[in-house]
């Protein structure tokens, strides 16, 4: 009984290390470039307008 148990957990434990080993393969290759030149993306960051500082709750804690 004991080593039946084992056994099985052997089995699946090597098989969940094999799934995640293998579900971890990705694309090779380059990184994708940006849709935007550096320039627009630059300016796309200053467009929105910022409120003002507001407290957050845990401000005094810190």
């Amino acid at each position: 009984m004991v080593n039946s148990l084992k056994r099985t957990t052997l089995t699946l434990s090597l098989l969940l290390a094999a799934s995640m080993a293998l579900s971890a393969c990705g694309r090779k290759g380059d990184l994708d470039l940006p849709s935007t030149p550096v320039e627009k993306q630059n300016l796309r960051g200053s467009e929105t307008p910022k409120g003002p500082d507001s407290p957050f709750l845990l401000d005094p804690l810190l």
